[in-house]
């Protein structure tokens, strides 16, 4: 297995603390994996393997724990009469119905180490912040980021330019590299990874009886990344289509595919008024291969793409991420964290005087001292424009940081 640093770094502080660590993030983005190298770890420690229980709910072995009493039996039984420190690992734990029951209860014994993942947002409900308030901390796994993508090409002197393009293509679902690069074979894995999410974290999680309204929103969705809409432009575009739908449904649906991972809302913010507008967001997938296998690669959609690919690159590194609207104008992304705070402007290529002008004219307007960046695939990115920095996006996803 690759070791996922990103992620083994920002855990490996909280082994064996008072804190249960969650891990979420769309599903084959490589949670189990890592649940498999903190195991790795702990045995390199000395931890001896039957101290160690790991549950994983996909596995038919399983399949009997259907709620926290089941769950709280076999996890007893697995630890039966063992005393000192013991290391609790759970899969795709949402599948147990009241599963934070069981939770609360093993943590409050302090003697058990815990660490669980799931594939929707709603794992960290209302109502396990209420049962496990300040007790556990969410680590949030994406697909490979482009510098760990040609860490799994595991190529010597890899061509980036082309790499590139084939993230672009495929995106940074780890399990594509058991595959030769083939558009065909790829793009059928992640259409069956696609039809998983639909069926299992939506349709089935949420019994949504209305499919085919479901798909033409997922659809609509996937076809207008970095365009600014709302719910009631979608309603009105699927009206338009002789569908009949109302307002509300259109919400609970985009909420449902939200709370997948599979799409992010980016919030819109209001640089002059300095407050969060309640309307017109832009929708991100959490990765854009999935884009491609439903609606095939399309290269004169690249603006929208490189977009995605900057999005998640900003929530990767921790990042809060808004767009931004001063008076007419609109930033592509605010970005924030801690005392950091940025603004960034993506383009295909910085073309003319008139693209300049357009990229960076909302940056001129906005009177912080906060970093402001235009990214491009330009090469020769020559001088920056009175202190915006111009950089070339492949290198900033290549940053080591």
């Amino acid at each position: 297995m690759y070791k996922r640093k990103l992620y083994m770094e920002k855990i490996r502080p909280y082994i064996n603390k008072p804190v249960i660590k969650v891990v979420t993030g769309i599903r084959r983005a490589g949670k189990s994996s890592l649940l498999k190298l903190i195991m790795e770890e702990l045995k390199a420690d000395s931890v001896k393997p039957d101290r160690i229980c790991y549950i994983n709910m996909e596995f038919l072995d399983f399949d009997h724990i259907r709620s926290y009493r089941e769950l709280h039996q076999e996890v007893k039984a697995r630890f039966n009469g063992m005393d000192g420190r013991k290391y609790l690992f759970i899969d795709e734990i949402q599948e147990i119905e009241n599963w934070e029951k069981a939770v609360a209860s093993f943590f409050s014994q302090e003697d058990t180490d815990i660490y669980i993942t799931g594939s929707n947002a709603g794992l960290l409900s209302s109502d396990l912040a209420t049962l496990l308030s300040g007790r556990y901390i969410e680590f949030q796994v994406f697909p490979l980021s482009f510098r760990e993508f040609l860490q799994f090409r595991n190529q010597e002197n890899p061509d980036v330019d082309s790499e590139f393009q084939k993230y672009l293509k495929f995106g940074g679902f780890p399990a594509i590299h058991y595959f030769d690069i083939n558009e065909e074979v790829i793009y059928q894995y992640i259409s069956s990874l696609y039809d998983t999410i639909l069926l299992k974290d939506v349709i089935g999680r949420h019994h949504v009886r209305n499919v085919n309204l479901l798909e033409n929103i997922t659809r609509y969705i996937f076809d207008n990344i970095g365009n600014i809409f709302s719910a009631k432009k979608v309603s009105n575009y699927l009206k338009s289509q002789k569908l009949k739908i109302g307002l509300e449904t259109v919400q609970n649906y985009i909420s449902y595919l939200v709370s997948t991972y599979a799409v992010y809302r980016a919030p819109r913010y209001d640089v002059k008024g300095k407050r969060l507008l309640e309307f017109h967001e832009k929708y991100y997938l959490g990765d854009i291969g999935l884009r491609h296998a439903l609606l095939g690669y399309r290269e004169g959609d690249i603006s929208g793409i490189l977009e995605n690919i900057v999005f998640l690159e900003l929530k990767r590194r921790g990042y809060r991420v808004y767009i931004g609207k001063l008076n007419e104008l609109e930033i592509d992304f605010i970005a924030e964290k801690e005392n950091e705070k940025c603004y960034i402007q993506t383009a295909y290529m910085l073309s003319s005087p008139e693209t300049v002008e357009r990229e960076t004219a909302v940056l001129k307007r906005i009177d912080d001292n906060y970093p402001k960046y235009v990214l491009s695939l330009d090469t020769a990115i020559g001088d920056d424009f009175n202190g915006i920095r111009r950089i070339n996006l492949v290198d900033f996803l290549l940053e080591n940081r």
